[in-house]
């Protein structure tokens, strides 16, 4: 696995992330690591056909989701994953996987992306844990955002 297949991501949820909420997220150490489902974790899957095929996952702990959700609202503060924040989270990993998509597209690479799939639950996850190309985003006073690219 590249560490090039990653890097549009990982641009992208820079760009969506600064536009959004208006917050600059720092970069952690990429990795490869075993995609585990955990509990209060909320999951967002896009999957990717083309010249791509597999899956983009982004996670992230609830308490998280939350705060970037109320970001997202202004500042609103958002107490609960209810349907208008697990649509809102969902938007962003769409909007990350649509700009990382054209960014690809710019590099000469074909991706299709597939809606996103809202994960709340491991046992909801669909699929059997596996090797991802991973890396954290850090923003502040929000919480981590990791990034997991599954190429098939």
């Amino acid at each position: 696995m590249k560490a090039e297949y990653i890097n549009p991501f990982l641009e992208s949820a820079r760009i969506v992330l600064e536009q959004l909420i208006n917050v600059r997220p720092t970069t952690g150490q990429l990795g490869i690591k075993d995609v585990k489902f955990v509990e209060n974790y909320i999951w967002i899957q896009i999957g990717m056909t083309g010249q791509m095929k597999g899956d983009i996952v982004f996670g992230l702990h609830e308490d998280v989701a939350l705060k970037l959700v109320s970001a997202m609202m202004g500042g609103y503060s958002v107490t609960q994953m209810d349907e208008m924040s697990q649509s809102a989270i969902s938007e962003l990993g769409n909007m990350i996987s649509g700009n990382a998509s054209t960014i690809l597209f710019n590099q000469g690479v074909r991706v299709d992306i597939t809606p996103p799939k809202l994960i709340q639950s491991a046992t909801a996850a669909g699929f059997t844990p596996s090797k991802a190309l991973t890396i954290p985003l850090m923003m502040d006073q929000i919480g981590e955002l990791d990034i997991q690219v599954l190429l098939t």
